[in-house]
């Protein structure tokens, strides 16, 4: 992963594994990324409170890693997870529930 091009954070793309839908967007560092892969728990990067941050660590709604993909550059990556829960902090099921056309 090249965590250079971005000033140490990548982009993540989060799907549910079992119905497709794409669920939220966020960011990753490089430790965030290692503890994903170790502890198969989506671990992202908080960029409003500047730490780690683990999927439904004080909601409940967990993210179950199944697996982890990168894209062709090296630059983002794509968790396919588990989902408990809303994945979306309003309580919907996915972050992009706002329809624009």
């Amino acid at each position: 992963m090249d965590f250079n091009k971005s000033g140490g954070l990548i982009p993540v793309i989060t799907q549910d594994a079992k119905t497709k839908v794409v669920l939220m967007q966020a960011y990753a560092n490089r430790e965030a990324v290692e503890l994903t892969l170790k502890t198969k728990k989506a671990t992202y990067w908080s960029r409003s409170r500047n730490e780690i941050w683990v999927k439904g660590e004080t909601s409940g709604n967990t993210q179950k890693i199944i697996s982890v993909s990168t894209d062709c550059d090296f630059d983002s990556l794509l968790y396919i997870v588990e989902q408990i829960g809303p994945a979306c902090h309003t309580g919907e099921y996915s972050c992009f529930y706002n329809k624009l056309l």
